[in-house]
């Protein structure tokens, strides 16, 4: 990678780090699932009109909308809300490169290899770490959300990866329109129409830029930039400098908000990291014969390639 590529990786790490601080502020302002639905909305609006149609499958949208807008944001900002640390949520949101593969495994039949499962074991050892440290510090309530939070950002993985979108921001402005209705019509039923409207009166002005960077800087600029990368650079390249993520959210928690690291925090770091660049840079084991060729055939089927018939007579056209 060029260095004014690796330079903006490192922007992008640094702008999702300091993002919990950011979140931590605005839930200061917002209740939690209004606080989602406002983000979304202003990282759709204006910016859907811009992008262009969108390039995949509406069920591809919708899909990930609901799983990454409103289960996995939704979770994240109630979890932080209950009293979850910012800089451990960063750090342990980064468990979700073990759920996702997991769920690789169960839906594309992606066997993880020997180091994977090595990497996926250590960084649960760090998340039991992490749950010790938080019951002797802090409530395990807000740590359980943000692990569920990783969960389903794991789940938006896979389907981003069945999805396959050409134009990361396209993609992310579009999904960005699905969750503002449903988290608007759970922050009513939860949080109460009283709680909302008051929280709308008050708005001011660092209510308003925490609005616009975690919409416009952390979703606009992050995903569209993280996209432009991974469209001139393996995968392998660019996924690592997401371990610096946590890097900076501890690091910014600690110099903006006070935030403590014990031993048992550095610790559980040490080891959820560790076990995520394993789980990351693994091999994948070798995948079902089964599901490659239906995979093949499926990929043939899009591209409306021709292939003998098994006949061995004429060909055929897939699909």
């Amino acid at each position: 990678m060029r260095p004014s590529h690796i330079a903006l990786a490192t922007l992008v790490a640094a702008v999702w780090g300091v993002n919990f601080v950011v979140i931590d502020i605005g839930l200061d302002h917002f209740p939690p699932l209004l606080f989602s639905a406002l983000r979304f909305l202003v990282a759709a609006l204006p910016a859907v009109f811009f992008v262009g149609r969108p390039k995949v499958a509406w069920r591809w949208i919708v899909g990930v909308g609901l799983t990454l807008g409103v289960a996995k944001f939704g979770l994240l900002f109630t979890g932080m809300d209950r009293g979850a640390p910012a800089g451990l949520s960063s750090l342990v949101l980064q468990i979700q490169a073990v759920f996702t593969a997991l769920f690789a495994f169960a839906a594309l039949g992606e066997r993880p290899g020997r180091t994977r499962l090595a990497g996926m074991a250590v960084a649960l050892g760090g998340i039991a770490v992490a749950a010790v440290d938080e019951g002797t510090s802090g409530p395990l309530l807000g740590l359980a959300l943000c692990v569920a939070a990783a969960a389903f950002w794991g789940v938006s993985n896979v389907l981003t990866r069945k999805a396959a979108p050409p134009d990361a921001l396209n993609f992310m402005v579009w999904v960005s329109t699905v969750p503002v209705l449903p988290l608007l019509a759970l922050s009513l039923l939860f949080e109460g129409p009283a709680r909302d409207a008051a929280a709308l009166r008050s708005l001011d002005w660092t209510g308003a830029g925490v609005i616009v960077y975690v919409a416009w800087v952390t979703t606009v600029f992050g995903f569209g930039a993280w996209g432009w990368l991974l469209r001139r650079h393996p995968a392998s390249s660019v996924a690592p400098f997401s371990l610096l993520v946590p890097v900076f959210g501890m690091s910014s928690a600690a110099l903006f908000l006070g935030e403590g690291i014990t031993v048992l925090r550095w610790c559980a770091a040490a080891l959820l990291v560790g076990g995520v660049t394993l789980t990351s840079l693994g091999r994948a084991g070798r995948r079902p014969a089964a599901v490659a060729a239906k995979e093949a055939a499926g990929a043939a089927a899009v591209r409306g390639e021709r292939r003998p018939d098994p006949a061995g007579t004429s060909p055929a056209r897939v699909g």
